[in-house]
């Protein structure tokens, strides 16, 4: 299984029924495969979207119907099409149970950059600063490292995406979570140990107990 699979299956874990969830670009949309059996929620895309699949074949893209992202998607029976101003209303209004979002950098104060890295071109902040201080629970979901280099870090020296602590983090290497206390290390992936969770990771984590799997 790769990275990306593994950290969305574990993230999907953490949906329940009838939950209203938005999907971030990138990694975050592929959350919407790998639901349990059972769990039905909503997926909610920024750009004016309640109902958002997995698009079923190939042959079925479509230019009206898209994820935050541009990428084509489906849609459940009785799914809504918004405009942005109710999409974001619900999102601003604190109506969304779950937001899944990519990241940069997480730091100890479990405070999230993911929108831009200075000096590079971007076309805008997109919604993640709404989504992260609306949202009732914030999963961050991203690679433990890039180019090498810890993503999980003391503070963050890119510019924040919002001064609200997340609640979770899932890598393939690890489920944290966030508290005031610091960063408390849930979970590993089969086949690490704490050790290596700790040699990739730049801040402070802390271990309570023991961890699980995975």
């Amino acid at each position: 299984m790769d990275d990306k699979t593994l950290i969305a299956r574990r993230v999907a874990r953490e949906l329940k029924p009838g939950q209203l969830v938005n999907l971030g670009i990138g990694l975050p949309t592929l959350v919407a495969r790998y639901l349990p059996e059972g769990v039905e929620v909503f997926f909610h895309s920024e750009n004016g979207l309640i109902g958002m699949s997995p698009l079923p074949d190939e042959a079925l893209a479509s230019g009206d119907l898209s994820d935050a992202g541009g990428s084509p998607v489906g849609a459940i029976p009785g799914s809504a099409a918004l405009d942005s101003a109710l999409s974001f209303g619900l999102i601003r209004g604190g109506h969304l149970d779950v937001t899944v979002l990519g990241g940069l950098q997480v730091d100890e104060n479990g405070q999230l950059a993911n929108w831009m890295v200075p000096g590079q071109r971007i076309p805008g902040m997109g919604g993640a600063m709404d989504l992260v201080t609306g949202a009732r629970r914030v999963i961050v979901s991203m690679t433990h490292t890039a180019k090498g280099k810890a993503k999980i870090v003391p503070r963050c020296n890119l510019p924040l995406t919002s001064l609200r602590r997340v609640d979770l983090i899932v890598t393939e290497l690890a489920v944290i979570e966030p508290t005031p206390e610091g960063l408390v290390l849930r979970e590993i992936a089969s086949g690490t140990t704490v050790e290596a969770v700790r040699a990739a990771t730049a801040a402070r984590l802390h271990v309570k107990g023991e961890v699980a799997f995975i």
